[in-house]
């Protein structure tokens, strides 16, 4: 850490947790923005008395336009949020959680960004627009790049814009529909992914669940042997985690195949593949898609996931050992070092 940062944070310790609320305040804002005093206080768990202090300074400073729609960001305020974040990284003590955490899973790169998933809405975001960093710098001309659904993974595509480099690139959905909000399936992002960047994209018109007897038969079908071609020599795989339990939900089990996942110890579901802590593969969902040994065959593997209740998901899915780099928030990060010790 650089030598002046440890003075503060030994001589100011003070001033080093206002520096950590005012970021937040900066940050939350940038990812909400235009947002009443109100939403903003239950989006980083304060009152709208406390807030209102704070609020007013950033304003004084220029840091902050407030209208009647909400608060913004001004041009001064993005340019000192992104000139705090590789201080921020050191101070909160982020970059140095990050290296534990590639050391104790066995993964090239950790990238842990500020807050809970769990506990606040923006850190979702926060988590897309690193994802979306981490793809910029991933990607070559001609790329294939294989994208499944949820919540978190939808949050990349609102950070993604276009490029020459995206102009060759073709996104593609890992796997069919799941029967949830239309907004949240690969088939969606994969489309959302292209339109943004300029790329080009290619749809999968399967459900994500299927009898065996549909599934061979829809296995047979042309396009769907063309798009299970790609994402066999997909270059790229952007994913999240999902907690076994309610990914199975999701899905629609039975309660009776809700109790059996959860007798087979069942933590964490990627690519249709249900796995207990150990990280062994306790259940396959027969799945029009990506296959777990594609995964293992991609140049890269994003893996984007946050919460401290996603924990014990990120942790069982490390023991693939297929991650190239895995994006995390404060939350999961400290419950995963607990879980490791």
């Amino acid at each position: 850490m650089n030598p002046l940062l440890k003075l503060q944070q030994k001589l100011l310790p003070d001033l080093v947790e206002v520096l950590r609320q005012r970021y937040m305040l900066l940050r939350s804002i940038s990812h909400m923005q235009p947002i009443g005093r109100r939403a903003l206080a239950q989006a980083v768990g304060s009152t709208e008395r406390i807030l209102r202090a704070e609020v007013d300074l950033l304003k004084e400073t220029g840091l902050l336009h407030v209208t009647a729609a909400g608060m913004s960001l001004s041009e001064d305020g993005q340019l000192v949020l992104d000139e705090m974040e590789p201080m921020v990284n050191e101070l909160f003590g982020l970059t140095q959680l990050g290296e534990r955490l590639q050391r104790l899973l066995n993964i090239e790169e950790v990238i842990v960004v500020q807050g809970d998933a769990d506990q606040s809405p923006w850190v979702k975001q926060e988590l897309g627009r690193v994802g979306a960093r981490v793809l910029r710098q991933l990607v070559q001309e001609g790329d294939t790049i294989a994208v499944t659904g949820g919540s978190t993974v939808a949050s990349v595509v609102h950070h993604l814009s276009a490029s020459s480099v995206f102009r060759s690139v073709q996104f593609l959905p890992a796997r069919g529909g799941l029967g949830e909000r239309l907004e949240l399936q690969a088939n969606t992002l994969a489309s959302a992914m292209a339109e943004k960047t300029g790329g080009s994209y290619r749809l999968l018109h399967v459900p994500d669940r299927l009898h065996p007897e549909a599934l061979q038969t829809l296995l047979k079908e042309p396009q769907v042997q063309d798009v299970l071609g790609l994402l066999q020599s997909t270059r790229i795989v952007l994913h999240g985690i999902g907690d076994a339990l309610a990914m199975a939900r999701r899905r629609n089990y039975s309660e009776a195949e809700l109790a059996s996942l959860a007798e087979a110890g069942a933590v964490a579901e990627a690519f249709g593949y249900y796995f207990n802590e150990a990280g062994e593969a306790v259940e396959h969902m027969p799945t029009i898609g990506l296959q777990l040994e594609d995964v293992k065959r991609a140049h890269s593997v994003i893996s984007i996931a946050g919460g401290e209740s996603k924990a014990k998901a990120i942790l069982s899915f490390s023991k693939q050992s297929c991650q190239n780099v895995l994006v995390t928030d404060e939350g999961a990060a400290r419950a995963l070092l607990m879980a490791c010790m």
